[in-house]
């Protein structure tokens, strides 16, 4: 007989884990009437369902039990009878018969059938009654594999010295980047705390505070517009290192992410590779690159350095992508298309050129390009017949964007699908872009990232070519997070202020709480975090995280289930000093 490790004085099995060895036995289950079946007058077949699976029940065709009834059944384990056996179950030799029921709990008619595809389903209507959502097989598993990954990114952190300490959940507002969450605080009105974006702040703090190596499962939020892979709630893995390099800090991270992946899948993978951001730019137009196909970004600029082709002549970059065995596919109103998507990205056009069954291009601006520049393009893109050429010239940043985003428009499979291919990306500028208002260049990351050693000489004549220590990881093309080496020293901190227009007393009163702690001995440190709701999609074989949280919002940020967000009463808002204005009309 089978021992099951969930037995408690109502069951002595699950309705999955019975099998062969059980016949002949006594056994009690319990779960919901998944269907009933009726046989003749006297006889029913009732599948019981919990969280493990189904058995098959034989009981009295007079006993009440209907869809989602939670019920009790003791009877004996038999084979079922020749030609009935079920493949599809891992009970399904078996049957449970000489059944005694006993109702637990009787259940109207469910708003959606629980073996219902989740797409035949409203996700509103799912959202709303989650807790029979949450029911289903599959809502079952991808829960039961975040438990899993959480388990293994706890063993492996605390395997490597990792101390997990929980960081408070109402903090000042600080400017992260994200807008922020407040909550009015009674005892002060017209004061507010602010829900945590992370806890970047209070971990480099407890560097400071000599804890060495911190982690933490942390719930983070923000008001940032939903989507896919985006909640105003959300977990990651938070953890900051003393005493250490990037190359201590990837692979402590590594360790976490490979063993979360080879508890879900069974499979330890490869070591992640690592590229630079200038790297992920060149070959693949995005700084979160999906590396399970090909399509890489060429290029081209040295082929044309003397061409008469005036959308090409004098441009800072000329980069081309070849879609490979596509050309039939893209009629003239398909490329048009591809050519006005190009344009609203910022780019001066597209150029398109099909590869003929004869080796030649074929293109409305084939004309304007020479011999040799034909044959050298055909040549360096590797390009076949029947293949598609996309070519932009224009600024560099401009035809990385532009293709990058065509490269995954054209080719990217779904998220989970295929091969998981992690990569970690350094290398990140410290600065990106200026700040319309101010002229000031804006901070890559956070105003904390270590610059690169081998740029400081830069700092003051180029700043926006200045490297960080900063490193994203990315899985099949989503960032799953990011981290950097943090500045310890008073006068690198300055620098880097006073590069991003921060006068020290707009420093001391933004940052004071957090600056001064470090004049009394802060060890050079760094740290990462990353998004564990994405990690457990990929892995669970989703493209929304919603489907791997409980009790997640709408992309329009409503809890149907709760109907949350609410109005508060006015003798709330009173206690708070809060005036609610009337709408604008």
């Amino acid at each position: 007989m089978t021992i099951s490790t969930r037995q408690t004085s109502m069951r002595t099995h699950m309705c999955g884990e019975i099998g062969t060895s059980d016949i002949g036995q006594t056994v009690t289950v319990c779960g919901w009437v998944a269907k009933r079946r009726e046989h003749g007058d006297k006889l029913a077949f009732v599948d019981l369902r919990d969280y493990s699976g189904i058995v098959q029940c034989v009981i009295d065709n007079a006993v009440d039990v209907r869809s989602e009834y939670v019920v009790k059944i003791t009877g004996v384990v038999r084979p079922r009878p020749e030609g009935t056996v079920n493949v599809n179950l891992s009970t399904g030799e078996v049957e449970i018969g000489e059944c005694l029921v006993e109702v637990l709990r009787s259940a109207e008619p469910p708003p959606f059938p629980v073996d219902a595809r989740a797409d035949d389903v409203d996700e509103n209507v799912r959202l709303q009654y989650r807790y029979i959502d949450i029911r289903r097989e599959r809502m079952q598993k991808n829960l039961r594999t975040r438990a899993k990954v959480n388990s293994a990114v706890r063993t492996a952190m605390e395997s490597q010295g990792f101390v997990e300490v929980e960081t408070p959940m109402l903090v000042p507002s600080t400017p992260e980047g994200a807008r922020e969450f407040l909550v009015p605080s009674r005892k002060e009105p017209g004061s507010f705390y602010a829900l945590p974006q992370s806890p970047q702040l209070f971990k480099q703090l407890l560097m400071v505070a000599g804890i060495d190596r911190y982690y933490q499962i942390a719930r983070c939020l923000r008001d940032e517009d939903l989507r896919a892979d985006r909640q105003y709630e959300f977990m990651q893995l938070d953890a900051e290192m003393s005493f250490v390099n990037q190359d201590d800090v990837l692979a402590a991270i590594s360790a976490a992410v490979i063993a979360a992946a080879e508890s879900v899948t069974g499979v330890k993978p490869d070591p992640i590779q690592q590229i630079t951001w200038r790297e992920a730019m060149e070959r693949f137009g995005v700084d979160k690159p999906d590396l399970r196909f090909g399509m890489e970004l060429t290029e081209l600029t040295a082929i044309f350095s003397s061409t008469e082709f005036k959308a090409f002549a004098g441009a800072e970059s000329i980069k081309g992508i070849r879609v490979e065995g596509k050309a039939e596919e893209f009629g003239r109103n398909k490329l048009d298309a591809l050519t006005d998507r190009a344009k609203k990205m910022g780019a001066k056009g597209l150029v398109w050129l099909k590869v003929t069954t004869d080796g030649t291009l074929e293109s409305p601006v084939v004309k304007f390009l020479s011999a040799n520049e034909q044959s050298q393009l055909i040549s360096t893109l590797q390009a076949q017949a029947g293949d598609l050429l996309l070519i932009v010239a224009d600024k560099w940043s401009m035809t990385c964007e532009v293709l990058g985003t065509l490269r995954n428009e054209l080719g990217r499979p779904p998220v989970h699908q295929g091969p998981y291919r992690y990569v970690w990306v350094t290398e990140f500028p410290l600065f990106v872009g200026v700040d319309k208002e101010t002229g000031q260049p804006k901070p890559g990351h956070h105003p904390f990232c270590q610059p690169h050693p081998d740029d400081l000489d830069k700092f003051s004549s180029d700043p926006m070519s200045v490297r960080s220590l900063a490193y994203d990881l990315v899985l099949n093309g989503w960032e799953l997070g990011s981290g950097s080496i943090r500045i310890h020293e008073p006068e690198m901190q300055r620098r880097v202020f006073t590069a991003l227009g921060i006068s020290e007393d707009e420093a001391n009163r933004k940052f004071g709480f957090f600056l001064k702690p470090f004049t009394y001995g802060a060890p050079p440190h760094g740290g990462f975090a990353f998004g564990l709701d994405r990690l457990v999609a990929i892995l669970a074989g989703e493209e929304n995280i919603r489907e791997v949280i409980a009790f997640p919002k709408t992309q329009s940020g409503q809890d149907p289930m709760t109907n949350a967000p609410t109005r508060a009463e006015n003798k709330q808002l009173d206690e708070l000093g809060i005036r609610v204005l009337p709408p604008k009309v």
